[in-house]
């Protein structure tokens, strides 16, 4: 029988009634009761300890952990805190050094703050000390205002954040293959392999001039500081060649993993190694058959023409951006079409906020977008605000999927973080999390201390202003 309008608006009254029932309190005792007890009541939900108008800034330091990153702890004249990284790799004074510029601010104005700092960003890991410090400022103004990060944004598009596992190397091709099957067993539904030279650098008739490479300070590694090494001198500039043998010993590795895992799952390579252009198109019309979901970082990204041109040669797709600060980086690589995927690093990119407007402009571009990562998992669920933030995100990396004690750095979230392959989106104020300090203890750096005081970045000695 149909309910008539008076009887529908009596349910109304009903629902409005439970849905004042604020902490216990009914609507007509909330009518009847004091003054000072209604605004009390109405108001419970409010974070006491933040009046975020009158919120300072009055200290920042650093806690080094080891095989994750720097993290930065930024301070408040109101006991709250905010939590970021320094990328990973990055040195921990790339932040400090802002200290001084931020000193006696108001932390929920982000967007002013990040305008005063962002000079001093750079890319690679010297973009770490920018984006770490606009991570943090996020966590606490989300914190002041009792909102999560992504709500600040302009609110979600999505719940549920997509992981890609990145997967450690192995000579062997079948072992290789059977790691990125026991992600799959894990739960996770995209999948990265690094494919590189060094797989085949010992094996003769693969490689042309690695010999002289291998006679240098530093050999054929692709990690390590020495100037003039391989691993510092940029690709075109190597002139390392593959020849056939050598291409098909790599295109093994994806094959036997292809036959192992199958075509559903995306599957994308890194670190092929440090060689010019002409090798990265022949590398990638070879891996055409396989439907790699991209090529990551075959060549240094500031070569745009020679991007555009990889890109247009091969219908593998391509992807670069994890070195890249700042929007102004990225314009070239989308305004030329030169990738398929722009592959931003919130810890290098200058924060949450710049790498979503990275993805925001790689969309009206029709370029795809991605996040790279490599810290702790306090930066890794800043990643997780921002991607859920942006409309054409894709996945986000997961660089600590065999370290047991990653999750444990942070408290206030359920574990495990990645579950089936996807981070559920916090909805706690802020980034979401606490730091896990007795963790955080027991895997500082050897000579590292956990938030040592930094006064000696109080004083700001420098003219900073770039026009005259």
């Amino acid at each position: 029988m149909k309910e008539s309008k008076k009887e529908k608006k009596g349910i109304k009254r009903r629902d409005f009634l439970r849905q004042t029932a604020l902490g216990g309190m009914s609507l007509g005792s909330l009518i009847m009761a004091p003054q000072r007890s209604q605004i009390e009541q109405l108001t419970s939900r409010i974070n006491r300890n933040s009046a975020p108008s009158d919120l300072q800034i009055t200290d920042m330091r650093i806690a080094h952990v080891d095989d994750a990153a720097p993290i930065i702890r930024i301070s408040t004249n109101q006991e709250i805190h905010g939590y970021g990284d320094v990328r990973d790799g990055a040195d921990p004074r790339y932040a400090l050094m802002l200290k001084s510029r931020i000193l006696g601010m108001n932390p929920c104005n982000v967007e002013k703050l990040f305008r005063i700092i962002k000079q001093f960003g750079g890319h690679g890991r010297q973009g770490g000390g920018v984006s770490g410090v606009e991570m943090a400022l996020w966590d606490l103004a989300g914190k002041a205002y009792g909102v999560p990060v992504y709500q600040m944004l302009g609110g979600k598009y999505r719940d549920e954040v997509r992981v890609y596992a990145d997967t450690p190397t192995s000579k062997d091709p079948e072992v290789f293959a059977d790691r990125l099957q026991g992600r799959i067993d894990q739960g996770y539904t995209a999948l990265k392999m690094d494919v590189g030279i060094g797989l085949i650098a010992d094996v003769p008739g693969t490689l042309v001039n690695a010999e002289f490479w291998r006679n240098q300070p530093g050999g054929l590694s692709g990690w390590n500081s020495i100037a003039g090494s391989y691993s510092n001198t940029k690709h075109p500039f190597t002139r390392i060649q593959i020849t056939d043998k050598g291409i098909d010993r790599l295109m093994e590795y994806i094959d036997v993993t292809r036959s192992k895992i199958g075509y559903e799952i995306p599957l994308g390579v890194d670190h092929w190694g440090h060689f010019g252009i002409n090798e990265a198109i022949k590398i990638n019309r070879a891996a055409e058959p396989y439907n790699l979901a991209y090529s990551e970082d075959i060549i240094p990204w500031q070569y745009t023409e020679q991007w555009r041109e990889i890109t247009t040669s091969s219908t593998t797709p391509t992807l670069t951006g994890e070195d890249i600060f700042g929007l102004e980086g990225f314009k070239p690589l989308i305004d030329n079409q030169a990738v398929s995927i722009v592959h931003p690093d919130p810890n290098s990119a200058g924060g949450i906020l710049e790498t979503k407007r990275i993805g925001d402009y790689a969309s009206r571009h029709g370029i795809g977008f991605m996040h790279h990562h490599a810290a702790s998992p306090v930066s890794f669920l800043g990643c997780v605000h921002s991607a859920a933030a942006t409309e054409n995100f894709m996945w986000l990396e997961h660089h600590s999927v065999d370290d047991p004690w990653w999750e444990d750095l942070v408290t206030g979230i359920d574990k495990p973080i990645v579950q089936d392959g996807y981070v559920r989106v916090p909805e706690k104020p802020g980034i979401g999390v606490e730091l896990n300090e007795d963790v955080v203890k027991e895997h500082l750096m050897d000579d590292a201390e956990f938030f040592a005081p930094t006064p000696e970045w109080d004083q700001q000695r420098s003219w900073d202003r770039l026009w005259s």
